[in-house]
């Protein structure tokens, strides 16, 4: 379908397996160097870590969604050099973070994912979260619903959590903020789990947790197939100072503002 506005107004759940397809053959070529005694570590020019199998994984998923989604622009972390005179007029576009978590990878923790998101006008409307040392995949689309995968079996995240006496805060793993303890501290009592990349949104999503404020910096693509899922789910992810929903490609810089995000059960 040439037509991406269409594109996007028609995406079916048969479009959204075909991205979770590609987000395993991605989480496949991630194992084959996970598996290695050894692996090469270098920095990016903002010093973040980045390793064969961020690259690998970005190629297989740019192939695959080019080939599968032709005409729809595609942005990903390992390619992020795309001038803003260019994206500002994109309507609809694949957002992509290979691999998610890279510091997890490099401790070999396994809360890694692959993140491949559909956003369409800001919104992020599809997304992909795959987390292959679990062997687990989330996935949603705003007009169909939410799921999950493990193995063989499929659950339907349908957003029935309710309320828990005591609230499951997830907080980053590798980068949790100061801001974020003092914000705690006026939450009342609560009890407190760090989980590495986009798993934390999941874990919204399926009522496993109730709350992940981030108050630090995040890009774009940290953020947007996770949000799609959770909000596909019936949770919420607002901005901390304005209380809009975070939305993407509206500026010139891919970093987000400081966001709340909320399971099902507290997004009434």
């Amino acid at each position: 379908m040439t037509d991406n506005t269409a594109m996007a107004a028609h995406f079916s759940k048969a479009d959204l397996l075909r991205v979770v397809k590609i987000a395993h053959a991605a989480g496949d070529a991630i194992m084959a160097i996970y598996a290695q005694e050894d692996f090469a570590v270098t920095q990016k020019r903002d010093e973040s870590p980045v390793t064969a199998a961020d690259l690998a994984a970005h190629k297989v998923i740019l192939a695959q969604l080019t080939e599968q989604f032709a005409g729809i622009p595609v942005m990903s972390e390992e390619a992020a050099d795309i001038a803003w005179d260019e994206r500002q007029h994109w309507q609809t576009y694949w957002l992509i973070d290979p691999l998610d978590g890279t510091k997890e990878f490099i401790k070999r923790n396994g809360e890694f994912t692959v993140n491949i998101a559909l956003i369409h006008q800001g919104v992020a409307i599809a997304g992909v979260v795959y987390a292959p040392v679990l062997n687990t995949v989330y996935f949603g689309a705003r007009h169909l619903g939410a799921w999950r995968q493990d193995g063989q079996h499929e659950l339907v995240l349908q957003g029935c959590n309710l309320p828990r006496e005591v609230p499951i805060v997830v907080g980053s793993r590798s980068h949790l903020s100061p801001d974020v303890a003092e914000y705690l501290k006026d939450f009342g009592q609560h009890e407190m789990l760090s989980v590495g990349s986009s798993l934390k949104f999941c874990m919204l999503a399926e009522g496993k947790a109730d709350l992940y404020p981030r108050l630090g910096p995040t890009s774009e693509w940290d953020t947007a197939a996770a949000q799609a899922v959770l909000e596909s789910a019936g949770g919420k992810v607002v901005c901390y100072d304005s209380g809009l929903p975070l939305t993407y490609n509206q500026k010139p810089d891919i970093l987000n503002p400081y966001f709340i995000a909320t399971a099902p059960g507290w997004a009434e």
